[in-house]
């Protein structure tokens, strides 16, 4: 029904009701059905726009609300057009800008994992393109952003860190560099915390020759720890507690490794805080080798 024969209709309805020639239960029925087709048709207009191109398949069309979507912020809407139609695109000028605002919904949208494999996907494919140095800072940044507490794996620091390395190899001259350094530190920081926390775990639980492993790897691995001190307190400390819970046949050869622990730390930290402890483990541990020993000769 046109719009003016509805508005005429409701007023002979209404100048009807007025009269006391329909009710009002009648009217209101009436005016129900009236609303319903126009209800639909909205519903039907506010779908349309999204929908309809969606499912036009006209790529010209999609592809080009999908970058309007874009700019909308309407990341969602613009993923779902974009996964339409870049198979559909490759070779086309268009493809370059599309893919990388591709990688980028899954970033705004939170999906890091996939844009980090869709922005390094990106640098790799279109090599010349302006946006590559962007998209390969972007697929180190969203490995970054996957980056948990030190305390849980840790295998997305690891690939953070080796894409951050790449990045500086591939543009020694970008702005980035600097950041990335940053970002680098920070990461193997974490992993240090993680090496230290599986290390004092482990001399918690008493395994002291897998907490003594565990230090060392640290030890090797990140040299300027500022955890260094308390590591080689622990590991000298670890050494005597294994050499104490250790057969006879192997407590001389611990004892010896504990005193060169030792050693080794006062070495390096004579006025430390742990020092005054570490000369008493010292002590203790030559004492309980010349006993150790002297039982040994007595059998």
């Amino acid at each position: 029904m046109p719009g003016s024969d509805v508005l005429q209709f409701i007023k002979k309805l209404l100048f009807l009701f007025s009269q006391n020639s329909v009710s009002l239960r009648a009217m209101r029925k009436t005016l129900c059905w009236l609303a319903f087709p126009s209800l639909l048709f909205l519903a039907g207009a506010c779908k349309s726009n999204f929908e309809q191109v969606r499912t036009s398949g006209n790529p010209d069309i999609i592809l080009k609300k999908a970058f309007e979507y874009y700019e909308k912020e309407e990341y969602l809407r613009a993923q779902t057009l974009f996964e339409l139609v870049l198979t559909n695109i490759t070779g086309r000028p268009e493809a370059e800008k599309a893919n990388y605002y591709y990688s980028y919904t899954h970033y705004h949208l939170k999906q890091y994992l996939l844009a980090a494999y869709y922005f390094k996907n990106f640098s790799n494919t279109f090599l010349n393109s302006q946006y590559r140095e962007e998209a390969a800072y972007m697929s180190a940044y969203s490995n970054y952003q996957l980056s948990p507490v030190y305390r849980l794996d840790q295998t997305n620091t690891q690939k953070a860190i080796e894409e951050f390395q790449l990045f500086v190899n591939l543009f020694p001259k970008s702005e980035r560099v600097e950041g990335c350094n940053k970002l680098i530190d920070e990461m193997r920081r974490k992993l240090e915390q993680k090496a230290f926390a599986e290390g004092e775990l482990y001399y918690d639980l008493r395994q002291y020759q897998s907490a003594v492993i565990s230090f060392d790897n640290l030890l090797r691995d990140y040299p300027e720890s500022p955890d260094v001190e308390r590591v080689r307190f622990l590991i000298a400390k670890a050494y005597f507690l294994l050499s104490e819970n250790s057969i006879v046949e192997k407590k001389t050869d611990r004892y010896s490794e504990t005193i060169v622990r030792c050693d080794d730390f006062l070495e390096k930290y004579s006025s430390g805080k742990y020092a005054k402890e570490i000369r008493e483990i010292r002590k203790k541990a030559e004492q309980a080798r010349k006993e150790v020993r002297k039982r040994i000769k007595n059998t």
